[in-house]
């Protein structure tokens, strides 16, 4: 592994970086969430147009970028430390890979391009809250989370006209305001149980609801700046994703490869997160005065801090390798990436509260607002202690086998 990064890498960093410090302050994020997309159009038009943020790791073929997981993940990280609301994560993250994994040539060609240049925005949809394990980052995602033929998950029924769904899928990341669906949903019945992928293209009206038998209610969050919605879905016309020959793929396993990746350019973000709050905070102790000299020059104050540098230095460095080794096809790290950079932001977010005096977490004060995104993040792809268990039983640490080297 090469820790340097190219000048390609440097420039999407160094560009990223001085547009949010532009455009995207603590104002106007507060000012972003409380629209009906849950982020500023306009930000997200520049993202996509000028830098080309959703095809950044797709193909030239398909009107992306051509880069990896990698330059994803640095550009993710950016956006972090400015907590900017977007579809990124949604559109690009999880929805175009399964689409470029899954999807039948005709069905890339026709959506791809679109999520490249921005003007389409997906969400992916797994019943309950079943995100997690149906990335496969907390447990075995080969269960029957997507419903097993039972009340309280989707189903998917074959009709001669195509596929009809039916059910509720809950903590669906920018559904309320996606232009398309990738719906899991339970079909096949208790002969044939699996899960496969379906493209729910509902048009949107202008209250937030879908049409022809998809309601969408935007729910409200612990974080403001990561949008959740659900999805309820009422006998609606859906298209495999594939085709008919491909529904045998190894579903499972594809959502699981997306969930390591996607682990990755998360840890990414947390580390940016976690990384600009603490520079607030050691800009904070520099200038606040007790007992006529400044906090930051106590002791107990400074070694605080560098407990903190460490940390978030530790998270990066975890975040960096899980990314580059999505694209040489390492084992999968991104679990244990993602768990340490939560951790570090729960940490470091938590200490900046707490050093700012109890202030950081009033509403005027932006402090609040990264404490908010720890916990929001911990609560849907955590929590921490169950990503480590689920990576120690995946390299079989304490199955009593053969370690896993």
């Amino acid at each position: 592994m090469d820790a340097t990064f190219t000048a390609e890498q440097e420039e999407i960093r160094r560009t990223l970086r001085e547009l949010l410090l532009k455009r995207c302050g603590p104002e106007e994020v507060r000012i972003a969430v409380q629209t009906a997309d849950g982020y500023d159009p306009a930000l997200w038009e520049t993202l996509a147009q000028q830098l080309g943020l959703p095809g950044l790791a797709l193909s030239e073929v398909y009107g992306g970028v051509g880069c990896s997981v990698t330059e994803l993940a640095l550009a993710s990280e950016e956006l972090g430390r400015s907590l900017a609301p977007s579809p990124l994560l949604a559109t690009a993250v999880l929805g175009a890979p399964l689409l470029l994994a899954l999807g039948s040539e005709d069905q890339r060609a026709a959506l791809l391009p679109r999520i490249s240049s921005g003007e389409l925005t997906a969400a992916l949809a797994v019943p309950g809250a079943s995100l997690t394990t149906a990335l496969g980052l907390t447990g075995d995602n080969r269960g029957d989370w997507a419903g097993g033929g039972r009340a309280g998950g989707v189903q998917a029924r074959q009709t001669d006209g195509g596929w009809r769904l039916y059910g509720q899928a809950d903590q669906v990341l920018d559904g309320h305001s996606a232009g398309l669906l990738l719906v899991a949903a339970h079909t096949g019945g208790f002969a044939r149980s699996r899960t496969l992928l379906f493209l729910v293209r509902s048009p949107l009206e202008r209250d937030g609801s879908g049409s022809a038998g998809v309601t969408r209610v935007r729910l409200t969050s612990l974080d403001e700046t990561r949008s959740q919605a659900r999805i309820q879905l009422r006998d609606v016309e859906a298209e495999l994703l594939g085709d008919d020959e491909s529904a045998d793929v190894d579903v499972a396993g594809v959502l699981a490869g997306v969930g390591d990746s996607a682990a990755a350019v998360l840890a990414a973000e947390a580390v940016g997160a976690a990384d600009r709050v603490l520079e607030r905070t050691v800009e904070y102790v520099k200038q606040r005065e007790q007992f006529g000299r400044a906090i930051g020059s106590f002791q107990a104050v400074k070694h605080r801090l560098a407990d903190l540098y460490v940390q978030v230095q530790a998270a990066r460095s975890a975040a960096y390798y899980a990314a580059w080794a999505t694209g040489t096809g390492e084992e999968r790290v991104g679990g244990l990436a993602l768990a340490q950079a939560l951790e570090a932001l729960r940490i470091t977010s938590s200490e900046a509260v707490q050093l700012h005096g109890g202030i950081g977490f009033a509403w005027e004060h932006e402090a609040h607002l990264y404490f908010k995104r720890a916990a929001g993040d911990e609560l849907l792809f955590g929590p921490v202690h169950r990503l480590r268990e689920h990576a120690a039983d995946a390299a079989r640490l304490f199955g009593g086998g053969e370690v896993a080297v």
